[in-house]
């Protein structure tokens, strides 16, 4: 265990950096939407992109990889919408399920996962990405609208007009292709692109601390431990754990789910919540500063559950 928090620390230090940088003044706020910018739109396109590249297609077109996971997801956001909607409402209980089965993988599990377990994990990595930002997300939001006349469908066709303007799906999509085709960018832009790709992990790592500082200065009202402490709890334990069972109930069943491959999906459901939740859950008029508790919670508290997780399933 010791070796793996040796291995994980440096991750979870940048986040803390980039926390400790906001709530201290010395990063301005209005810095942290240009640092999600670069992130958003330059480094972490171009990391996905040089990944797909160097991936056999194969992998990235993995339909076991991608039934499994999702399977998993929608159980998880069934779950938590039938346990919530009653009490929270249909909003607030799809974006408390959204966070709750979207892990934080463009910013933390492609550089994480990667660093750990080596190129071989990128391929289940980007499928994954693939299925939240598609399925899992359009789903849940499509759920918020629920009593609202047409709602369902009107958020669905704006969910997916911001997937189209995403670039990530863009970079996965033509690093699929260049792994098809066997194509290589001429060496002035390979370059950049490396670069560029090289600057992903370190800013999108410090981004996600200075987002959940912002996040923690900005909530004015008391939300009840009650409504965050058990989803945070649920995504670092209980989604890992159903993505392994699933799993393995999968391979017995004789599904083609490589054992490798279960490990990176057990590990990327074991990340804490995904950041740009917050983002969606303002712009659809839930309750953010619950869902920005369940972010904060679950990632302080993943330094140690995910350091768990890895030494579970990478022992021997």
């Amino acid at each position: 265990m010791l070796s793996v928090l040796l291995l994980t620390s440096p991750f979870f230090a940048l986040v803390l950096c980039g926390f400790a940088a906001t709530r201290w003044g010395l990063l301005p706020l209005p810095a942290i939407a240009g640092l999600n910018s670069f992130v958003l739109y330059f480094a972490l396109p171009c990391m996905l992109y040089r990944f797909g590249a160097a991936t056999p297609i194969a992998q990235l077109l993995d339909p076991a990889v991608a039934g499994v996971y999702l399977t998993c997801g929608l159980v998880m956001v069934g779950a938590v919408v039938v346990l919530t909607h009653r009490r929270q409402g249909w909003n607030d209980a799809a974006f408390g399920a959204l966070v709750t089965a979207f892990p934080n993988t463009g910013f933390m599990g492609v550089p994480l996962l990667v660093a750990l377990l080596g190129a071989h994990s990128a391929g289940p990595v980007i499928v994954t990405m693939a299925v939240d930002m598609l399925v899992t997300t359009s789903l849940c939001i499509a759920l918020s609208r629920l009593g609202h006349p047409g709602g369902a469908w009107v958020a669905l066709r704006n969910a997916l007009k911001g997937m189209a303007a995403n670039p990530m799906p863009w970079a996965i999509a033509l690093g699929a292709l260049a792994s098809w085709a066997q194509w290589m960018l001429p060496a002035p832009v390979e370059q950049t692109v490396a670069m560029l790709a090289g600057a992903a992990s370190p800013v999108a790592l410090f981004t996600i601390g200075a987002v959940l500082a912002r996040s923690q200065m900005n909530q004015s009202e008391r939300v009840p431990a009650r409504d965050y402490v058990p989803l945070a709890l649920a995504k670092l334990l209980l989604h890992p754990l159903l993505v392994w069972l699933g799993g393995r109930a999968a391979i017995a069943l004789g599904v083609p789910l490589s054992e490798q491959a279960l490990v990176v999906l057990v590990l990327l459901s074991a990340l804490p919540s995904a950041s740009n939740v917050v983002l969606l859950t303002e712009r659809f008029g839930a309750h953010g500063g619950r869902v920005a508790r369940i972010i904060l919670v679950s990632t302080a508290l993943a330094f140690l559950t995910f350091s768990g997780a890895v030494a579970l399933m990478t022992r021997g």
